[in-house]
């Protein structure tokens, strides 16, 4: 394939390499600042290119606290696909302005192989890890600096930062991460089942395999020079992406979570301990990064200063789009308080929850410290693996009676399911919040293949089920907007089914300041479904509800 073949393609691609990038954009600061352009050395000595954001008026030495962002998008002629004729630093979705005028110099580096950068993309590998560090550690060392550098991103832009808390350079303060790949494993594969990515902005459904992830950053790093940039940069923006293909491609299309590619980019045991303080974010309908792994970091931590917001979004930080006034009041503290030294207090609770009926809450831990797990034995049944097109002959459902009381669910469900069927075909878990009316929203989900005992850990979610309604169980092959996967065409038999759901047991107030997502909104808009009488008639389970302690 020509450069020019490359290029078309990166064009045809606008549609849907939005996939690991926020939702939201912002416009370019409009508090004046000086900018210059650097270059660095990493220790393979791949060129790293750096624009560096200075407040504006301030002398050259003058030594400032330094916030920065690696990115694979931040390319002077495009962010990510969306052209920038003006050329200069890609700012958007970056909170530049608030830490501009807070007096904190912001630095933004292209990983290896994107914008100004040489060498080859890894996907979270080793150069990318070196990347961040030699970044940082540049920072700290410069004659503007105060030594202190705090890393902010979201995205692939939240990984760099989690890589970075995985390198511990010397200079790196603190770090903020909002919707970050902690897994690039499970972040493109559920237990070998391919997650689709969305086809906006013709569509947010789930429209293209996660396979094609690979294709889709070689193609970003194609993204040519602005013709205003300088030598070197042109140069590094003159790449061919095929040189870099092989073995990219066909490592980030593995489907086998075992692999050494794999396990080498897994964030969540590298991170086990880790005392440098984090502020972490994670939506619960982001069907990007997905509330899965993420929490298993998080409560791997270290004792330290960290702080996490968790709720009801997207694919974004809380900066505009979640009702939350304070966000930016906390993260600024954060940032003054660890990167800066002052001696300010950051406010809030150390875990924001939003929970799916639009209440915000403080707590200590999530999943909460006194949630319990509460077994549901299912019914038995089958379906066929045949996917496409819907149809009674791809689930069955396992229905509770009706709710005493409200139940809610915060936490990972898991299930365990004792089936045959061919090793080709999946198995999908989905729970449902059933009104009186039969309509049903979709709480959270899960997959797995076949096998003679599946195991299934659904996303985690945070759910009030309010009394009166039910709580469904349906159990299909796939769910086609969600995973890619080849049907079978055979019949799968389930012997036997148990879902643990976890159940906090003190009732809960909203505390904190918020109010309903359009998260929320759209999740109920897209993710309803009616349950037929004859479901809720005849596919009940008896379920044995906790009592709920009226103690918060």
């Amino acid at each position: 394939m020509s450069r020019t073949s490359i290029l078309w393609a990166l064009v045809g691609l606008v549609l849907v390499a939005g996939s690991a990038a926020p939702v939201t954009a912002t416009a370019a600061p409009s508090v004046p600042y000086q900018w210059r352009q650097e270059f660095l050395d990493a220790a393979d000595g791949t060129r790293l290119h750096a624009d560096v954001l200075r407040p504006s008026g301030i002398p050259d030495d003058a030594r400032t606290p330094v916030v920065m962002t690696v990115s694979p998008y931040r390319a002077h002629l495009a962010y990510l696909t969306n052209p920038r004729p003006q050329g200069g630093p890609s700012t958007e979705n970056l909170l530049t302005e608030m830490f501009l005028q807070a007096g904190y110099t912001y630095v933004i580096v292209d990983l290896r192989g994107y914008g100004g950068s040489s060498g080859c993309p890894d996907f979270g590998g080793p150069g990318e890890r070196s990347d961040v560090a030699t970044a940082v550690e540049w920072a700290a060392r410069q004659p503007w600096s105060t030594g202190r550098v705090g890393l902010y991103g979201t995205s692939y832009e939240g990984w760099t930062g989690l890589m970075g808390l995985a390198a511990k350079p010397q200079g790196l303060a603190a770090v903020a991460a909002f919707e970050p790949v902690v897994d690039p494993y499970s972040y493109l594969y559920m237990q070998g089942v391919s997650w689709k990515f969305s086809g906006k902005p013709v569509t947010e459904s789930g429209v293209r395999p996660a396979d094609m992830a690979g294709l889709e950053h070689l193609l970003i790093s194609a993204t040519p020079a602005h013709p205003g940039d300088p030598a070197e940069y042109q140069a590094h923006a003159d790449r061919n992406p095929l040189e870099c293909a092989q073995p990219f491609l066909s490592e980030t299309a593995d489907h086998d979570g075992t692999s050494a590619f794999w396990r080498d980019r897994d964030l969540v045991e590298r991170l086990r301990g880790d005392t440098i303080p984090l502020f972490l974010g994670q939506g619960f309908v982001d069907y990007n990064t997905r509330a899965y792994r993420v929490f298993d970091l998080w409560n791997g931590l270290g004792p330290g200063e960290h702080k996490a917001w968790f709720g009801q979004w997207g694919h974004r930080t809380c900066h505009i789009d979640c009702g939350t006034p304070q966000f930016d009041t906390e993260l600024l503290a954060f940032f003054d308080r660890h990167v800066a030294g002052k001696a300010v207090d950051v406010p809030g609770p150390r875990i924001t929850v939003g929970r799916f009926d639009g209440s915000w809450r403080g707590e200590n831990a999530w999943p909460p410290a006194d949630s319990a797990r509460v077994a549901v034995a299912l019914r038995p049944g089958s379906y066929t693996d045949r996917g496409l097109l819907p149809g009674p002959d791809r689930e069955f459902w396992s229905v509770s009676q009706p709710l005493p009381t409200d139940q809610h669910l915060a936490g990972i469900p898991t299930a365990t399911l004792t089936l045959h069927g061919p090793p080709d075909a999946t198995v999908a878990v989905e729970l449902y919040d059933i009104d009186p009316s039969g309509r049903a929203t979709v709480i959270t989900r899960g997959i797995a293949p076949v096998r003679d005992t599946a195991e299934v850990r659904l996303l985690g979610q945070d759910w009030l089920v309010s009394a009166g309604h039910r709580i469904g169980f349906r159990v299909t092959d796939v769910v086609d907007d969600v995973w890619s996967h080849t049907p079978a065409d055979a019949r799968v038999t389930v012997d036997a089914a148990r879902v643990e759901l976890p159940l906090v047991l003190g009732e809960r107030r909203g505390d904190v300041e918020g109010i309903v997502t359009d998260g929320i909104v759209k999740w109920r808009a897209e993710k309803t479904v009616t349950v037929s009488p004859d479901v809720l008639k005849n596919a009940t389970v008896d379920v044995s509800f906790p009592d709920r302690i009226p103690n918060r």
